[in-house]
């Protein structure tokens, strides 16, 4: 079976109530959810959550909460491996067998369905452990500047400033909106980077949001995909 796992806690600090603030009108979380519910793909559909309103907001909009993630993963440095390991595990303790997991994040409301759909198309053709998106830097990242006292700059790689652009190795960046996976990589622990094979976005597709600019960019960004829709 295939299970979608979106880990939501409550105690985000840079935006607070991050998951469940209205976002275009929903709640943040429920972008995630709906495109999971929309890809088709997934048996069960887990938010993993130790907030009871983010629970209840999760289940009004047909997300399963079966559990309540434990205080000590819910801390600001929780990594996401053992959270999605602790939601596979509740759920083979009430008797569901996940083989591919999908752990998507909540903050993600420029993720497509077809994207989830070609990952798993991804991992299931090749005997990768992982499969997730990435995005190109909007330039070359060999060209990056490092800004000194006083507001002057210099080169963070002298060694490239006079090499063309076009010359440059191309670099990529974690979109951070989804991880697809088999189940037993993600019990394992196995570094989702060091072991994923990557489905390349186009760089306007996501937006890491963090502060309220990029919630801005974000719905920016949103609204005007949603006008050239048919």
């Amino acid at each position: 079976m295939k299970l979608a796992v979106i880990p939501a806690r409550g105690g985000g600090k840079r935006i607070p109530r991050k998951n469940v603030r209205p976002f275009a009108g929903k709640p943040m979380i429920g972008y995630a959810i709906a495109a999971a519910q929309a890809s088709g793909v997934f048996d069960d559909i887990v938010v993993s959550t130790d907030d009871p309103e983010i629970a209840e907001v999760a289940r009004g909009l047909g997300a399963q909460v079966p559990f309540m993630r434990p205080t000590e993963l819910a801390g600001d440095l929780t990594p996401t491996l053992p959270v999605v390991s602790h939601a596979i595990t509740q759920m083979q303790a009430l008797g569901r067998r996940p083989e591919q997991v999908c752990c998507i994040y909540p903050g993600c409301p420029l993720l497509e369905p077809g994207d989830l759909r070609e990952a798993l198309q991804l991992m299931q053709a090749a005997s990768w452990p992982y499969v997730f998106p990435v995005l190109p830097f909007p330039s070359p990242v060999q060209r990056a500047l490092r800004r000194k006292p006083g507001g002057g700059a210099e080169p963070l790689y002298p060694e490239f400033t006079q090499t063309r652009s076009q010359d440059l190795e191309p670099a990529f960046y974690d979109a951070g909106q989804f991880y697809w996976g088999q189940a037993s990589a993600w019990l394992k622990g196995l570094d989702v980077h060091r072991h994923g094979q990557t489905l390349v976005l186009p760089e306007w597709r996501a937006v890491d949001i963090d502060t309220p600019d990029d919630w801005l960019r974000a719905e920016l960004l949103f609204q005007a995909r949603e006008a050239m829709r048919p």
